[in-house]
């Protein structure tokens, strides 16, 4: 590290008194630096490609070049130097105390340690766990602690190795480093190196404790915790590119969360039983902890971050969720990462009027709130809840519980970070356009202005475009190069050889090459030109609503878009809609169907979940007028489809037969795309014919926290219904669904520092009016929703039996229950453990074939009972046994095959022939006769009634004429 900025660690060459070397730990500005040594200076690259020393412990800024200093003093004598060199003041060092800055001074003539402006001896500063670096010129000792009155001591390097001492000895004659390699410190940086000890802290939340630990595994990562609540145990790494990657717009903040199936006890239920790709589940806590995390990274801090999560354990009581943030916090804390502040999150429910913090698995099912919140010691950052039907004010009473826990838990680990972490980077060159951006106003700053009123999106992105190239074309090598308004260049005369005199020089024998006038405009690249325009254009749109409190698209700040929406579009799909609103426009379709439908769920926490309601988001390039990949749903598209879904849940029949997919694809956008498709997915379950208890709509709310920065006046501004570019230029994205009683969902995401709870009330108060207001334009829908099922709907039929009739149902394996199927031609059968069993079939015929032999399997034969059509399943030499219903046989005496005689079964029937028997007699024991000839006895007797019937008839006919002739 270097010094503090109020203290000039500067001394002169060549001034006997002064100590010979020094250690700095602190920070600095970029101040032209000099350190007094037996040493010469020597560019870093050079000392590294001779390999003259491993680490490079000292190292000064002379015209923010970095040298290091190796080698003799009588060759460091003969450099010249540019600039003055001035020598330590002791008031200056007290200042660099003020500063809160340490600054470690090893005096080769009395070794002490200099402290907050005081001498300290080592044995007292290696008490208070100070960092120090121990040069001694003299030889290729270290300088250890001894006895405070006999002064240190010198311990060989041997000795120094083996006890692991956090030292570094530098050999003035081969200026040669000792020391671990994890502990050497970066160039121009002193790094604390990883932890090598146990440490662990105990944090209450609610009626229990987390228990944050770390230095036990993982020391090689950049940070690493384990983070417990009960038997629940997550582990959680971050590490960091040691290389900045090209600067963007994107902090390069990657987040993956893992649940393993051995934290359960279980494996996985497929053919492969390794862990594939991730699942739904956790790809939406991947972005639950990516959220919080993303506005805490500093701006222009472009080293990659990668965030790893693992469930290494769950018990099945204690959720993960709030666990991986508060986790993933903790982690960034300790690493060298430069996060603004610690984030931590927590889980709130609301069970019988009383808010509980980090509620059980069991207790969730029973709450009416289930809300997963991060946010610092200071303000919120991100909320995701889900919620029947509360109102306003009980959200944010929620809010605050949880915003009281995410303090403490901070605060906590803030400490933790302080104790145990590493050192933090420190950004060499802070990411700054504020000097770029006033010469692209000076470009196109009135026609950026006036662009950002063009109320149609692709003329405006068209527009703003064609400014960007502009910029980019002046200020830019690239674009200067190429640019095709540059001046033209004005060429030399080249005279003709015969008027040239021989013995004379003429100019004109002088070719010019054509070069291009010189400009002294400074030029940038591209990526920070690009950065520089969309911070400006960013600055600028928010100056217009602050200032005139009108948006691009000419509305007011709390105005919503016209809305259109029709129903039945589809005639195939069971119910259809399409919901308009400005420019973002939503296609539903819902399909109904039986339990063969439903999506199975194989998870950690949620092992072979059965979900009959389930949402679908699809929003390809398409929709934005572009072209990209198609593949596989993307992390927005599982989150956004989340949402719709839990927004929804609150409404949806608990009773409803069917199985109920809904699909959203997006053929518009133009912001908050995923609210639009809650309004379409409403209208298209009330088209499908679905009973929901109560109209449900949502909405997006925008902020612009600080508007006098732009040059407006009065407090945080709220936007209504936000556009795409005031979501990507704004400082929060609010979405919340709800009727007109209560809120259903909702989710939060800021891009600043946090806010405070009277913003979010103010938030939510203006999205109820204006949810009211997309309810009241939906009634108007045309044509409006059938509210009957499709004709085109599975028929469900349902029959009980018994619970100990099940297994005669379904069978060895299923094959009963598959036969059933494949006989009568219905669609699925599905059957409970409670003895429901629910038939779905596109024919009313086959519906009933199906229930008739599901009656026949669990009906007990009774004597009388005719079957027809029974296999004949094998022969005996005293007659056949035959298949009435699966799994269910009974015996037909050769007696009983016909009226004739017969000497062998085989005379009459063969295995697989089918006949109808008639159940002459059940046993105790619950043996069955069947009878053949009894039905063909039968059939006589019906043919000779039928035969007495027709005569009788016919017979009182003729009497009948008779009488009358």
């Amino acid at each position: 590290m270097w010094p503090c900025k109020s203290s000039r660690l500067i001394t002169p060459l060549g001034l006997p008194a002064l100590p010979p070397i020094y250690s700095f730990r602190g920070s600095v500005d970029a101040r032209r630096l000099w350190i007094q040594s037996e040493a010469r200076s020597k560019p870093i690259a050079a000392a590294r490609k001779a390999k003259e020393t491993a680490s490079l412990e000292i190292a000064v800024k002379k015209r923010s070049k970095k040298v290091a200093i190796v080698g003799e003093v009588k060759e460091a004598e003969k450099e010249t130097y540019e600039e003055e060199v001035v020598p330590l003041e002791p008031n200056e060092l007290k200042t660099a105390s003020e500063g809160k800055d340490t600054v470690t001074l090893l005096d080769g003539e009395k070794k002490v340690s200099i402290t907050d402006g005081k001498k300290v001896s080592i044995k007292k500063a290696r008490a208070k766990n100070e960092d120090m670096v121990v040069l001694d010129s003299e030889s290729t000792t270290s300088i250890s602690s001894g006895d405070p009155e006999a002064g240190p001591k010198k311990v060989s390097i041997k000795k120094a190795r083996a006890t692991k001492e956090n030292l570094v000895v530098v050999d003035s004659d081969s200026t040669t480093s000792f020391a671990e390699p994890a502990l050497q410190p970066e160039l121009g940086d002193f790094c604390i190196g990883p932890c090598r000890q146990q440490h662990s802290v105990r944090i209450p939340v609610g009626d229990r404790q987390i228990v944050l630990e770390t230095g036990s595994i993982g020391r090689q990562a950049g940070g690493a915790v384990t983070i417990s609540d009960g038997e629940t145990i997550l582990y959680t790494t971050v590490c960091t590119s040691a290389e900045a990657s090209e600067p963007s717009d994107f902090v390069p903040l990657y987040v993956h969360y893992h649940e393993r199936y051995s934290a359960a006890g279980r494996t996985s239920g497929g053919f492969n039983k390794r862990e594939g790709k991730p699942r739904d589940s956790e790809v939406f806590i991947s972005r639950l902890v990516d959220r919080p995390l993303r506005p805490m990274i500093p701006k222009g801090y472009f080293h990659e971050i990668q965030v790893l999560s693992w469930v290494l354990s769950y018990d099945g009581s204690h959720l993960p969720e709030p666990l991986a943030i508060t986790a993933a916090g903790a982690a960034l804390a300790l690493s060298d990462v430069p996060v603004l502040k610690p984030v931590a999150g927590v889980r709130v429910g609301y069970i019988n009027g009383k808010y509980v913090l980090n509620p059980t698995a069991s207790e969730v099912t029973k709450s009416s709130l289930d809300m997963i919140m991060a946010g610092t010691s200071d303000g919120l950052l991100m909320i995701e809840g889900y919620c029947n039907l509360l109102s306003e004010d009980e959200l944010v009473k929620a809010v605050e519980t949880g915003q009281r826990a995410v303090k403490i838990i901070c605060k906590e680990l803030e400490e933790f970070g302080e104790k145990f972490g590493r050192k933090k980077r420190i950004l060499k060159a802070p990411f700054s356009t504020s000097g770029l951006e006033e010469r692209i106003k000076e470009i196109v700053g009135d026609d950026l202005y006036l662009a950002l009123h063009i109320r149609g999106k692709q003329p405006r992105a068209a527009v703003i475009t064609a400014l960007e190239k502009k910029v980019w074309s002046k200020l830019t090598e690239e674009g200067v190069a190429l640019s095709k308004t540059r001046e033209q260049l004005e060429y030399a005369h080249v005279w003709d050889e015969d008027e040239i005199k021989d013995g004379e020089i003429d100019q004109g024998d002088v070719h010019i090459t054509p070069t291009p006038r010189t400009s002294f405009t400074k030029l940038f690249d591209a990526a920070t030109v690009k950065l520089a325009f969309k911070e400006y254009t960013s600055k600028t749109l928010k100056s217009i609503i602050a200032k005139e409190k009108v948006r691009s698209d000419g509305r007011g700040i709390s105005d919503v878009r016209p809305i259109s929406c029709s129903c039945n579009l589809l005639p195939r799909a069971h119910g259809s809609a399409i919901f308009t609103r400005g420019e973002t426009q939503a296609l539903v379709a819902v399909i109904l169907g039986g339990d063969n439908m439903a999506q199975r769920i194989d998870g950690v926490t949620d092992a072979d979940e059965v979900k009959r309601f389930y949402v679908q988001y699809v929003f390809p390039h398409s929709c934005v007028g572009e072209v990209g990949r198609i593949g596989p749903a993307s992390r927005r598209e599982i989150g956004h489809g989340r949402l719709i879904e839990r927004s929804l849940e609150p409404i949806f029949p608990s009773k409803f037969p069917y199985t109920v997919r809904v699909e959203s694809t997006i053929t518009e956008s133009n912001g908050s795309s995923s609210m639009a498709s809650v309004c379409g997915a409403y209208l298209a379950l009330c088209d499908a014919g679905v009973p929901v208890k109560c109209p449900i709509a949502g909405v997006a709310m925008g902020l612009i926290l600080d508007p006098k920065e732009y040059g407006g006046s009065g407090g945080p501004v709220i936007l209504t219904d936000i556009l795409g570019s005031e979501d990507a230029c704004g400082d929060m994205d609010l979405k919340v669904a709800g009727s007109k009683e209560g809120i259903t969902a909702f989710q939060m995401d800021l891009k600043v520092q946090g806010i405070n709870l009277s913003i979010l009330k103010r938030a939510l108060s203006k999205a109820k009016t204006a949810r009211c207001h997309i309810l009241k334009e939906m009634t108007m829908c045309s044509p409006p929703p059938s509210t009957k099922l499709s004709k085109h709907v599975d028929l469900i039929d349902f029959v009980k039996v018994g619970r100990e009739k099940v297994n005669m149902v379904v069978g060895t394996g299923g094959k009963t229950v598959r036969q059933i199927i494949d006989d009568s031609g219905v669609e699925s059968v599905d059957v409970s453990s409670d003895g429901s069993i629910r038939i779905v079939g596109k024919d009313r015929d086959k519906v009933d074939k199906a229930m008739e032999k599901i009656r026949s399997i669990t009906t007990d034969p009774t004597v009388g009972t005719v079957y027809r059509n029974c296999p004949v399943k094998s022969l005996t030499s005293f007659g056949c046994f035959l298949e009435i219903s699966p799994g269910r046989e009974g015996l037909c005496h050769i007696s009983e095959l016909t009226t004739n005689r017969l000497s062998r079964p085989e005379e009459f029937v063969a295995v697989g022939e089918r006949l109808d028997v008639k159940v002459i007699e059940v046993n105790s024991r619950g043996q069955i006769r069947l009878s053949h000839r009894a039905i063909l006895e039968d059939e006589k007797s019906a043919k000779k009634a039928s035969l007495t019937s027709a005569a009788t008839k016919l017979s009182k006919l003729l009497s009948k004429r008779r009488q009358q002739l």
